[in-house]
């Protein structure tokens, strides 16, 4: 089964994503995950750079790091585009291939303005064992406050 996610996000923002059961058995695993700036086609520049973490920032201001040595960080989407060449967009998306079984955050940064982002987030669903819901609950707690995310 799969469930997806849409969404609208500002610059500087965060969405929480909420997954997390009373038991921790269901556990996800992103399947696809897309982004388009909120004025396509304006004529304007951007470069929208949009993470899924696995914490969420507690106030602080997303960064235009990305850095996969991140245990926190679950995917990245960067889009860009220029006033120059409308049809010239450029995106990269890349996301890991592990199961969660708590809340995702999603993250935006605009680098080259302050447009907001569409997200579509595509999870597949899955029954965890009691083993399997320990270890993705345990990564989580383990990984703490971080200065990565």
């Amino acid at each position: 089964m799969k469930k997806s996610f849409r969404g609208s996000i500002a610059d500087g923002d965060e969405v929480r994503i909420r997954l997390g059961t009373n038991n921790g058995l269901i556990g996800y695993k992103i399947s696809k995950f897309q982004i388009i700036t909120s004025q396509p086609g304006s004529g304007s520049d951007y470069e929208s750079l949009i993470k899924i973490n696995t914490q969420s920032l507690n106030g602080a201001s997303p960064t235009t790091t990305v850095n996969f040595d991140n245990p926190l960080l679950l995917a990245v989407a960067y889009s860009s585009g220029d006033s120059a060449s409308v049809t010239a967009v450029q995106e990269t998306v890349i996301f890991d291939n592990v199961k969660f079984n708590q809340d995702i955050y999603i993250t935006h940064v605009e680098q080259s303005g302050s447009q907001a982002c569409n997200y579509y987030l595509e999870l597949e669903t899955m029954k965890l064992s009691d083993n399997e819901a320990t270890m993705a609950t345990l990564k989580d707690m383990r990984a703490g406050p971080s200065s990565f995310v």
